[in-house]
């Protein structure tokens, strides 16, 4: 009935398809006419407009309130989570950088650094070891630097200007590694006493992370 209600025979499409967004593949409309972009976690949908059944989404009717539409879901309430326009399963690992590995959980992600953190102190064999970001490799690696290059370095006057000794040199900050709630974010800088090329991390929240749904309805 809701198919015979809605579904126009034959079917008038565009000439050319939407360009969806990242994430969001273009399947046939609810009449199976049409190519359209698939509706992704939380976006509203109705019975023209489908969710990303690839993602394992649906058209939950449950949570919406009497008058109103439905939002994708995952099936059976399963939990996922969303980076990057890309949805996950609970319990996917997933990569958003060769730099770091992250975990789906109950709606949300916890990520490790993939990258080793370790201190090298000097040694006799290495007096004057340096952190620097390597072509072609992810993580960064220690160096040894030669003696007079370091004594060159530190010989330069001090501009009373400059917080440092030298140029300012840098990467930019990368992004955050949470998507809301507190997470990190770094950059490779030698803004520091010796001038040495370091890892440099800061604390950062893109936005507070949503309240989690109450089990059972409040009912006055």
């Amino acid at each position: 009935q809701v198919c015979a209600q809605l579904c126009r025979r034959p079917c008038y499409c565009p000439w050319v398809p939407p360009r969806c967004p990242r994430g969001s593949p273009l399947v046939l409309d609810g009449c199976g006419c049409c190519k359209i972009c698939a509706r992704r976690l939380g976006e509203p949908c109705d019975f023209l407009h489908v969710c990303d059944q690839s993602q394992g989404l649906i058209c939950d009717y449950s949570t919406a309130p009497a008058g109103t539409g439905a939002t994708c879901n995952f099936e059976d309430d399963e939990e996922g989570c969303e980076v990057n326009g890309r949805v996950y399963r609970d319990g996917e690992v997933f990569q958003p950088s060769c730099k770091i590995q992250c975990r789906c959980s109950d709606g949300g992600f916890n990520c490790i650094p993939l990258c080793q953190e370790d201190v090298r102190l000097p040694t006799p064999d290495c007096p004057y070891p340096r952190r620097v970001e390597i072509p072609g490799k992810c993580c960064p690696e220690w160096i040894c630097e030669a003696q007079d290059q370091h004594l060159l370095r530190d010989a330069r006057p001090v501009s009373p200007l400059l917080p440092f000794p030298c140029q300012e040199w840098g990467t930019e900050w990368s992004a955050c590694s949470a998507t809301c709630g507190v997470g990190f974010a770094t950059r490779v800088s030698n803004q520091n006493r010796y001038c040495r090329l370091e890892t440099q991390r800061r604390l950062c929240m893109v936005r507070a992370c949503p309240a989690p749904p109450a089990a059972f309805p409040v009912s006055e």
